[in-house]
């Protein structure tokens, strides 16, 4: 029992290691060219916590991207606006709405639904589905 606990410990732990652009999955790289063209991959750190994989990819202007193992988008965040289009439209359509002098500086992605950030700190709950469900 105690050779099994301590194999498990050793293969829970945390690793993070640096990795070439070319080592993050397809998804990931075509997500990047796709809505971030003209900003450079500064560092991309492969980090693998409790058996789970993800990827977190700085980009210059201070953006950082995180990706799950199969490359799927999880969260964006900056510290300037993000583009439109990294956005959900529902939820885009609601900020310019109800928050018309505000805009978005990170997205995320969460099991239950999605939050996003403001550039007036104020952090908004959406569902799965884009509706709005409180101010957090």
């Amino acid at each position: 029992m105690l050779i099994g606990i301590t194999l498990v410990s050793f293969t829970a732990c945390d690793k993070e290691r640096v990795i070439e652009t070319d080592e993050l999955p397809s998804n990931a790289r075509t997500y990047i060219a796709l809505h971030f063209p003209d900003y450079e991959i500064i560092q991309v750190v492969k980090e693998r916590d409790d058996l789970k994989t993800t990827y977190q990819v700085f980009l210059d202007e201070g953006f950082e991207l995180d990706f799950d193992k199969k490359g799927a988008i999880t969260s964006v965040e900056g510290t300037n606006k993000l583009h439109d289009s990294v956005i959900p439209d529902r939820i885009l359509a609601y900020v310019n709405v109800t928050y018309p002098d505000d805009f978005v500086v990170g997205w995320e992605l969460d099991g239950a639904g999605q939050e996003i950030k403001l550039s007036n700190r104020m952090e908004l709950k959406f569902d799965k589905d884009d509706n709005f469900l409180r101010i957090d």
